[in-house]
């Protein structure tokens, strides 16, 4: 669900993800009623102190971030408007997803608003490897050139993060270097080996806590118990409704996740850097609607708040460049708890009983 992701076709992917719902299957069986868990957290393993948090990218109509040909950024005025909405529904903590141009913005329109908000940063790595066996749309292997040209971002983003850190320690709150990039289906692989470098360079410049955010069933593997031993805390991502589950399960699924994870990388703080349930979307059919959004929000932030667990909902605003152009229909333009408008779903009304007011 990351913004750069290119998600043009998604059936690979989702029989993918269905595979991963399937490892534990023997141990998900029936829902728990009320969602009761056997996991538990100390308050001091919430990020921030927070139990509810966004993600937040904020383009709007017409915007998108650069794929190429440079990118369309959103306004300061824009990005404030979003900010003020976000604090006015007692959310104080956003994740973005790289350290560019309007990263940088949102972290500087924090700073001097004074919002009451603070941001775990990331930090975007590009692919260093051709996925393109694993990866069901990407059509051809990517150059070798490319791929060398990427490491040399790659390095100038991590440069990027630890300035914005530095510049912006009130603000900037953790970081997360990489996203979903060693997941094996995704379209910017980076080695394991790569990204330890990488949070090794960023843990010997900053003082903030580091994370890496994947698929939950990527934690569970060896490669990812390595990774666990370099982060101050797991960044999971858990997503019943693209696993196949109908809402009647979608928080008994994530919590079968939760307990994955624990069980392969157990006493390590964890935090879900990405769950959400999509509004519409035609992949999911009757499975994806706004009441179906509510109930699934509302049961996991209740469960986080059990189990102080902070949990990024994916996603404050809807995003239209994301996904297939030709699809106004799918999935990842649908994520969003408030219209691409700015209205609200009721979703975004369920966060005040669970956030209060600031």
């Amino acid at each position: 669900m990351a913004p750069l992701r290119k998600l043009l076709s998604r059936p690979s992917l989702a029989l993918a993800l269905a595979f991963t719902a399937a490892i534990g299957a023997a141990s998900f069986s029936q829902p728990r009623q009320g969602g009761a868990s056997p996991f538990q957290q100390e308050t001091s393993e919430l990020v921030a102190g927070e139990h509810v948090a966004l993600a937040y990218s904020g383009f709007r109509e017409g915007q998108h971030p650069d794929r190429g040909n440079g990118a369309a950024n959103p306004s300061r005025a824009e990005i404030l408007e979003d900010l003020r909405i976000l604090v006015d529904h007692g959310i104080g903590l956003v994740r973005l997803y790289d350290s560019g141009e309007n990263s940088a913005q949102v972290v500087k329109v924090i700073a001097e608003e004074e919002l009451p908000m603070k941001v775990l940063l990331g930090c975007w790595l590009r692919a260093e490897v051709s996925n393109h066996e694993r990866c069901s749309w990407l059509n051809a292997p990517i150059p070798a050139d490319r791929l060398e040209a990427n490491r040399l971002e790659n390095a100038s983003e991590i440069g990027r993060s630890i300035a914005l850190c530095r510049d912006y320690p009130r603000v900037v709150h953790a970081v997360n270097v990489g996203n979903e990039a060693l997941v094996e289906w995704n379209d910017h692989m980076v080695t394991v080996e790569s990204v330890i470098a990488y949070l090794r360079t960023v843990k010997a410049a900053i003082a903030q806590p580091l994370t890496v955010a994947d698929n939950w069933a990527w934690w569970t593997t060896k490669e990812g118990q390595r990774v666990a031993r370099e982060v101050d805390f797991l960044g999971v991502h858990s997503y019943p409704v693209w696993e196949g589950r109908a809402v009647d399960e979608g928080l008994a699924g994530t919590i079968h996740d939760v307990a994955r994870v624990r069980a392969a990388v157990p006493g390590r703080p964890i935090a879900i850097l990405e769950a959400g349930w999509a509004s519409s979307a035609n992949e999911f059919g009757e499975r994806a609607s706004e009441a179906h959004q509510v109930r699934y929000v509302t049961e996991l932030l209740a469960w986080g708040q059990r189990t102080n667990t902070t949990v990024f909902l994916f996603e404050a605003f809807d995003e239209p460049w994301k996904g297939d152009p030709q699809n106004p229909a799918g999935a990842e333009k649908h994520w969003g708890l408030w219209n691409v408008d700015r209205t609200p779903k009721p979703a975004a009304r369920a966060l005040r009983p669970v956030t209060g007011s600031r």
